[in-house]
């Protein structure tokens, strides 16, 4: 194999810590390849929460993704949106495998082995800055697939981060009769506009009463018939279902980690009906696992996929030897940072 000196791997040491470590690479095992890694997505949300310390340290990191193991202890490396080039194969690898572009649920790092079987090819027509949304587009794929929006409906949707602004794309190709959203940030209401939303509006005004103008029609009952909340703000789960209308949906999409909401529960909610559920990537809703598997919906976030310009949402690109200044940027800066990349050269 091409001599590799070397892996700069990202860890997490604690609250807002984070080292970039040079670390030695073995060659593949038999049934493994070595990818160099070319981009990768840091997720403001996830990612965030255990930059900040705000994540449960028992948890188990994911026990879905083989690597991520251990829990949120810290130190710990996390990250799951790397794509790079297959340089090296184990000895009962198949020659296929060796120069191909692949995609990675993996930890931000410049060099790493996985088994085939743990990576995703990347599509000819995809560029490795494009593969790295796989994951936030799977997520907003599911985040559909659990709301069940109907023709007509009224959609609320709160957040539009990363994974907000995608939910937002694919909720607009729905025939829904108002998708209206909300966030803080000029930036991410523009490009939530550029994306299909009806309406976008500002998060720190009087949101509930423009909520209620925008939806008010004498045909239809008050109130969203299905609300997300994907904020990361626990606040706002509070705004949510009161935004919601009797018999309406309320879809919780956001970790708050360590951070605790306080509902009020006692006021129109006690009459109202509403369904409060969460929704996650990691699962798919036992309704649907008799047509629907994990393959089916990352083939749906391909294709998806395509349909996105996802180059409008990557604001920042920093070398993987500045990792923590992309971190503080998305903590510090969030009004200028949407997506930030990693780069590796």
């Amino acid at each position: 194999m091409a001599h590799v000196p070397s892996a700069r791997t990202v860890y997490f040491t604690g609250p807002r810590g984070l080292d970039v470590r040079v670390e030695g690479v073995s060659e593949p095992g038999p049934n493994e390849v070595l990818v160099r890694a070319e981009v990768s997505a840091v997720s403001p949300g996830s990612e965030l929460l255990v930059y900040r310390g705000d994540a449960p340290t028992e948890l188990a990191t994911d026990t879905t993704i083989d690597a991520l193991s251990g829990t949120l202890d810290f130190p710990l490396r996390y990250g799951y949106a790397t794509a790079g080039r297959v340089v090296a194969i184990g000895r009962n690898v198949s020659d296929d495998w060796l120069d191909e572009s692949v995609f990675a649920f993996h930890p931000h790092a410049s060099h790493f082995l996985a088994p085939p079987d743990d990576l995703v090819p990347i599509p000819a027509d995809y560029s490795p800055e494009e593969a790295v949304f796989l994951p936030n587009v799977e997520t907003a794929v599911n985040f559909v697939l659990d709301g069940t929006p109907r023709i007509g409906e009224q959609v609320v949707v709160f957040g539009q981060g990363v994974v907000g602004l995608l939910t937002t794309a694919l909720l607009a190709d729905c025939p829904l009769s108002d998708l209206v959203t909300l966030d803080r940030y000029p930036t991410r209401r523009e490009l939530a506009g550029e994306l299909g939303a009806d309406r976008c509006l500002d998060a720190t005004g009087d949101a509930l009463e423009e909520i209620d103008a925008v939806l008010s029609r004498p045909e239809t009952p008050a109130g969203a018939d299905l609300t997300y909340e994907l904020s990361g703000n626990p606040d706002a789960l509070d705004d949510a279902v009161a935004a919601t209308g009797y018999d309406g949906r309320v879809l919780v999409g956001s970790w708050y980690g360590e951070k605790r909401a306080d509902l009020n529960l006692g006021g129109a909610f006690h009459r109202s009906r509403i369904d409060i559920e969460n929704t996650q990537v990691s699962t798919l809703d036992p309704e649907l696992r008799g047509r629907w598997d994990a393959a089916r919906r990352l083939d749906v976030a391909w294709r998806r996929l395509a349909d996105i310009d996802t180059g409008r949402l990557v604001t920042h690109r920093v070398p993987v030897e500045d990792a923590p200044e992309a971190y503080r940027l998305l903590d510090e800066r969030p009004d200028e940072a949407v997506t930030v990349l990693l780069t590796y050269e």
